[in-house]
């Protein structure tokens, strides 16, 4: 049985295994440009964030119906409650869907549907948060956000990710506004490839309650300061940051030193299809390259449940962090 946690930096289009992508696409009668689903996996060899971003878009010309979600979704959801997870909160990219004139509703009704009903067939417990493309206008978000308002029922949230540097936190600021106004959380990218600055820039212009990422914020002590005081949750993605060449390798990853920073971070797949494993695979990748110790690898999973946004239902949390004390090592 595997270590109960969260999972809370998780972008669903990011799931999209080849296997699924080409039977979509057969569905769909959408024509990839790779032989088979090996021929595509041999193209997740990544430079930057950039050039896995060119591929990640490109896939998703294969979601097409609220039945493409749902699969998507389910998918997903199966991996992960094989791998302990027992709370997901899914980021999603509805710019990316509009574009290619998917309707957001079909979108989110297609994810919920699926996670609707998680709980109950996978054990998973989530939430949705809906991501905006920082490298598009602040005005294409707000009419995002605006196209959202029917199905807000289904959104607990919204975050901000694609291309960070180049592209402040402050561009959005009037967007994020506008979702406080609407009682949803705040979540924003920032410390992937951009500088400290911009987590500094999403907690004071964006009021966010978590960083995802963060990775960059051990280069101002000032701000880990801050960010220990606050308990401000960091979600790190250790595989995508060897893949997307932000650490070179997981040995030299910051992960335990920003736990012995006293830091609230926790550990995410990311985009796992493309990155090399999903969550339980990437607690046994860094507890190997790090050498975490039985002790930290519980904190890591504490720190998924306290981070994630269980407000509402405080029973639930509390019962899942007794699940984390419980649990046995092997």
């Amino acid at each position: 049985m595997p270590l109960p946690k969260a999972e809370l930096h998780l972008h669903i289009e990011g799931t999209l295994e080849p296997e699924l992508a080409f039977a979509l696409a057969e569905r769909n009668a959408v024509r990839l440009p790779y032989a088979d689903a090996e021929d595509l996996r041999k193209a997740y060899l990544f430079s930057d964030l950039q050039s896995f971003l060119d591929l990640y878009y490109g896939l998703m010309a294969v979601l097409r119906t609220a039945e493409d979600f749902t699969e998507l979704a389910d998918a997903y959801l199966a991996r992960a409650a094989a791998q302990g997870v027992r709370h997901a909160e899914i980021f999603f990219d509805p710019q990316a869907h509009t574009a290619r004139d998917v309707p957001i509703g079909t979108v989110v009704e297609g994810l919920a549907h699926a996670l609707d009903r998680g709980e109950e067939r996978h054990g998973v417990s989530t939430q949705l948060i809906m991501c905006f493309l920082r490298d598009q206008p602040a005005e294409s978000a707000m009419a995002t956000l605006d196209a959202a308002k029917p199905y807000l029922h289904h959104i607990s949230g919204v975050g901000l990710d694609s291309a960070e540097v180049g592209h402040p936190p402050a561009k959005f600021r009037e967007v994020y506004a506008a979702a406080e106004s609407l009682g949803l959380r705040k979540v924003a990218h920032a410390g992937e490839e951009g500088p400290p600055a911009y987590i500094a820039e999403a907690l004071d212009v964006l009021g966010v309650e978590r960083i995802d990422h963060g990775l960059r914020a051990m280069e101002d002590p000032d701000l880990v300061d801050r960010l220990v005081r606050r308990q401000i949750p960091l979600t790190l993605c250790p595989l995508s940051n060897v893949r997307l060449r932000a650490v070179d390798t997981l040995e030299d990853h910051p992960l335990r030193a920003m736990m012995d920073a006293g830091l609230l971070v926790t550990v995410n797949s990311d985009d796992p299809a493309y990155f090399g494993g999903y969550v339980g695979d990437t607690f046994h990748a860094v507890r190997e390259a790090l050498s975490l110790s039985h002790d930290q690898l519980r904190t890591l999973a504490r720190n998924s449940f306290q981070a994630a946004f269980l407000d509402h239902d405080e029973p639930r949390r509390e019962r899942y962090l007794a699940e984390v004390e419980s649990y046995t090592f092997d």
